[in-house]
């Protein structure tokens, strides 16, 4: 695994147009769109060009509201801000009413990232970005970001990464990330959410749907905080989908560990299916995990390995993960799972995992499936 950079360029200045609140709000109201929640007396800025973006987010203060107009937009450096909200103060930066709002990195250079934030009290929400020749979005030393129902597709490194110390309080909720692959490593690092070299409480990832990754679906690698998950997706990831001869992405569905850190993450009602290494692994974290109410499913390798450490397993539900159910040392402590004695096996109502590429609900939570479901209330994720 390699260290995620800590810089990258920085954007052209130029004109960004601003507008009072008081404009905004009318502007609101004669679209449908309510009043927004942003302080009184903030700046809005209404950006739709490249130039203008970047500059709106390098030069937001406190209470900024950054609206893009639609389209796919190509900056030419990365996209970045140290600019910092407050909590009664929040920074947002969203599309223009209910446009879509894709930022492309095609025309950056290689090893640039699409927008680096080393910011706190942000609110980024909408918004797609995709291509990037690195890694798409990387939020360093963070902290109370809000990410909301983003997308990041076909990246050159992990689509998603927070890192750094003094990462706080972060919430990312309800992202896709998918398709991203770093062909210098032979896809070895590009995983759909990274939360890697750091520290930091309080962060916690719901809702996220992580899938055909070259690496793995998420990565915990060297971050010795604990890190909160629930109600996501892992799926299809490490499969060589690059026909890349030296293919060394490895497939995890949720790595939890690496690089000596020992750290009690959490993990509850989540599932992982179809990649190409274990469901979920301690990855030599020996740390007191909790995975609560999960299920691993078609994985090739094991449903879930804590060979080392000292996981605490309950209420789990693996089925037809090639190298096994589970692969436990002496100190795990496990309970209520399928493969402890007396707890058996509900049926599947479906495995047919197409339902859950649909598209999300109207408020951004994952697609109604019946895959992987099983109707019981005592074991196995609820697939929502």
């Amino acid at each position: 695994m390699r260290r995620t950079r800590s810089s990258s360029r920085s954007s052209r200045s130029s004109r960004s147009v601003r507008t009072s609140l008081t404009a905004l709000v009318t502007v609101a109201a004669a679209a449908g769109l309510g009043t927004l929640a942003s302080p009184a007396h903030a700046a809005t800025v209404v950006v739709s060009n490249s130039t203008d973006l970047s500059n709106a987010i390098k030069n937001a203060t406190a209470g900024t509201v950054i609206q893009v107009r639609g389209g796919t937009y190509y900056p030419t450096a990365t996209i970045q801000s140290t600019a910092n909200g407050t909590s009664s103060s929040r920074i947002y930066l969203q599309p223009y009413g209910s446009e879509t709002v894709k930022i492309d990195g095609s025309n950056l250079p290689d090893g640039d990232w699409i927008f680096k934030l080393t910011a706190d009290y942000w609110t980024v929400s909408g918004i797609t970005f995709q291509n990037s020749p690195d890694s798409a979005v990387v939020c360093q030393s963070c902290a109370s970001t809000v990410w909301d129902n983003i997308k990041t597709i076909n990246g050159g490194d992990s689509g998603f990464t927070l890192t750094g110390d003094s990462t706080t309080n972060n919430l990312v909720r309800n992202i896709d990330s998918y398709g991203h692959y770093d062909a210098a490593t032979h896809g070895e690092n590009a995983d759909g959410i990274a939360v890697k070299y750091g520290s930091g409480s309080g962060n916690l990832i719901t809702g996220a749907r992580l899938y055909n990754n070259s690496d793995d679906g998420l990565d915990f690698w060297s971050f010795s905080s604990p890190v909160t998950v629930e109600h996501t997706w892992a799926m299809g990831n490490g499969k060589n989908r690059w026909s890349d001869s030296a293919f060394a992405g490895d497939g995890n569905g949720y790595k939890l560990g690496g690089d000596g850190e020992t750290v009690a993450h959490v993990i509850n009602n989540s599932a992982a299916w179809d990649n190409a290494g274990h469901g979920f692994t301690e990855n030599s974290n020996k740390g007191a995990i909790v995975i609560n109410r999960t299920t691993a499913y078609a994985n090739t390798k094991w449903g879930y390995y804590f060979a080392t450490g000292a996981a605490r397993l309950g209420k789990n539900l693996a089925v037809s993960n090639g190298g096994g159910t589970v692969s436990k040392g002496s100190s795990v402590v496990s309970s209520g799972n399928n493969w402890d004695s007396g707890i058996s096996t509900p049926s599947f109502r479906s495995t047919d995992a197409s339902s859950t590429y649909n598209a999300r609900s109207s408020s951004g939570t994952l697609p109604a499936t019946t895959f992987l479901t099983t109707g019981s209330t005592t074991i196995g994720a609820t697939m929502n």
